[in-house]
């Protein structure tokens, strides 16, 4: 099988302009997302979508490759599916650009539900990991999941769900990390339907596919990385990397 990954690179940002562009020890947020993912050795070929001059030359002056998108969108899958439209392959991956921890065996698993997939049933797949502090359980930054009992996602929120009314159930809750695997037709799908009213609601592109009626697979990863999503998210991504060791 052949995987592509697209990193989505949209310089804007509500909550933290240009974040992209923030240094991160040394080296800015997208491209340590880009080195990260080519370091991985499991794609063919990484690209960065981007709206921006300034991120296309971020990571072109590094040998990486990118190409500029040119709609205006407004979900990172959208930016992808402009492209992978041209594009042969059999997988594609989703990677954000506010992800510079990528690591290779999360990936791996996600990749898996592909390869494994005889049946050719797994349209879109996509990874969590255990969320463990109530703070960020609360923290409407972090978007939720609740699973069905094989691994499908039920609902994705920015409120916590599932909400603890019987307290003496021992409930696990899982972050939804920002990676999306898709077979082509699906993510060319998705960008032919029109946006979903829980879609704009949320603010989660993926729950377009639930409320379309296409399930997706979840693969539980021990990932713990930080997505940048704020500026104190810069803080605490280098106090994971200075715990690591991480250059």
């Amino acid at each position: 099988m052949k995987f592509t990954a697209l990193i989505p690179a949209r310089l804007g940002a509500t909550r933290f302009p240009n974040k992209l562009l923030a240094q991160l020890k040394g080296k800015t947020v997208i491209r340590r997302t880009y080195e990260s993912t080519v370091n991985t050795e499991l794609f063919d070929e990484v690209i960065v979508v981007t709206d921006s001059e300034e991120i296309m030359a971020e990571i072109q002056q590094y040998g990486g490759k990118a190409v500029k998108s040119k709609g205006v969108y407004e979900s990172g899958t959208d930016r992808i599916a402009e492209v992978v439209k041209d594009l042969d392959g059999d997988v594609f991956v989703n990677v954000q650009g506010d992800e510079p921890f990528v690591q290779a065996e999360p990936l791996a698993q996600l990749l898996n539900l592909f390869k494994n997939d005889v049946s050719g049933g797994v349209e879109v797949a996509s990874l969590v990991q255990v969320l463990h502090e109530q703070q960020l359980i609360e923290d409407p930054n972090y978007v939720k999941v609740a699973l069905d009992n094989r691994n499908n996602a039920l609902f994705f929120s920015r409120s916590v769900i599932p909400f603890p009314r019987n307290k003496e159930v021992n409930i696990t809750y899982y972050e939804h990390i920002g990676v999306y695997a898709f077979r082509k037709n699906a993510l060319l799908n998705f960008t032919n339907w029109a946006m979903t009213p829980l879609e704009i609601a949320e603010k989660i592109e993926c729950l377009r596919f639930l409320e379309n009626g296409v399930s997706i697979k979840m693969a539980i990863a021990n990932y713990m990385g930080v997505e940048i999503d704020t500026p104190e998210d810069i803080i605490r991504a280098e106090k994971l990397m200075e715990k690591n060791g991480w250059l």
